[in-house]
């Protein structure tokens, strides 16, 4: 009778409590692994920063570190997928430029100090900000594929047919 008695086409989500359920494709993809080292190294140098004498530069780890688990989780669990309004890539690449150039410049601060902990963390400092900056160019790589230049115009004043002739908009006025 209508609406209720037809079957609902199957949705390609999970429904219910499988939505969260990692994909396990994504844990071994060049992104799964990039995002894991990411959590992983913004934690190290989180704790090195802890046991350190610079222990005021903590926050940005931890930042990095909260918003780089939340991108982990969003990936993972496929909501990038559903939500096609919300424009995830391009607001990770802005997480992964925003976190190279942080982590480069609390590094160059770190390895300065004599604290053996500072040393560290401004190492794996360096080495995260060569994750982050392969994670923000495989990024750039799949924007610039979303925004391709063969597709804008070139001229607005000539319009191609798609025998290859160039025709010039006519004037309503001249006829």
């Amino acid at each position: 009778m209508g609406d209720r008695d037809s079957p609902e086409p199957p949705s390609p989500s999970r429904p219910g409590l499988g939505a969260l359920i990692a994909d396990k494709s994504f844990l071994t993809s060049r992104k799964g692994l990039l995002l894991a080292a990411e959590v992983v190294l913004s934690f190290i140098i989180f704790i090195c920063y802890l046991a350190s004498s610079i222990v005021y530069l903590i926050t940005a780890p931890l930042i990095e570190f909260l918003l780089a688990i939340c991108a982990y989780y969003v990936y993972v669990t496929k909501f990038v997928e559903r939500f096609r309004g919300f424009h995830c890539p391009l607001i990770d690449f802005i997480r992964c430029i925003t976190a190279a150039v942080i982590f480069f410049a609390i590094s160059i601060y770190a390895v300065t100090k004599s604290n053996s902990a500072s040393k560290a963390a401004g190492i794996f400092g360096f080495i995260a900000t060569v994750v982050f900056a392969f994670d923000f160019y495989g990024i750039f790589n799949q924007l610039i594929l979303f925004i391709n230049p063969q597709d804008l115009p070139t001229h607005t004043a000539t319009i191609k047919k798609s025998t290859g002739e160039d025709v010039v908009p006519s004037d309503s006025d001249s006829d």
